[in-house]
């Protein structure tokens, strides 16, 4: 098992080997909404690397236009002072599930700020604030959400 990529940060090796082994797959809704009461459109799991490559794109795109600053999404290394949440570091992050819907937008990140082998997974939050997007820890790690998804 080779460590993979994506956007140039690591996947973290309990990932790597959930892909490898068949066992990266989305749970079930019953158990995402006991994980994460507050996300209300259903998800999907993006299946391995290249797809996690492609659909990360989308980040690029929200960073980069002034006027979609709804998404709380930037580069940290333009700022002058480090991204926090709410906002999301495109450079750091890489999306693992998006939502099923085309244009809810949803989706659920590693959020690589925290450690560079074992990310928190945050989440974009459009209900608490319908004006706009909070992106949302949703485990400190991505261990312990692989945990609390029992697989």
């Amino acid at each position: 098992m080779a460590p993979s990529t994506v956007r140039g940060l690591a996947l973290p090796a309990l990932l790597t080997s959930l892909i490898d082994r068949g066992l990266w797959h989305h749970p079930g809704d019953e158990v995402l909404a006991r994980v994460i009461p507050w996300f209300k459109d259903p998800l999907r799991f993006v299946p391995n690397p290249p797809q996690m490559e492609y659909t990360s794109r989308s980040m690029d795109m929200f960073a980069d236009d002034p006027h979609c600053a709804f998404f709380r999404q930037a580069r940290g290394s333009r700022g002058v002072a480090p991204l926090e949440l709410p906002w999301l570091d495109v450079e750091q992050a890489v999306l693992i599930a998006t939502t099923r819907n085309p244009g809810d937008d949803g989706a659920l990140a590693l959020d690589y700020r925290t450690h560079p082998s074992d990310p928190r997974v945050v989440g974009s939050d459009f209900w608490t604030d319908a004006a706009l997007c909070r992106w949302r820890v949703v485990a400190t790690s991505f261990s312990g959400f692989v945990a609390s998804l029992g697989l």
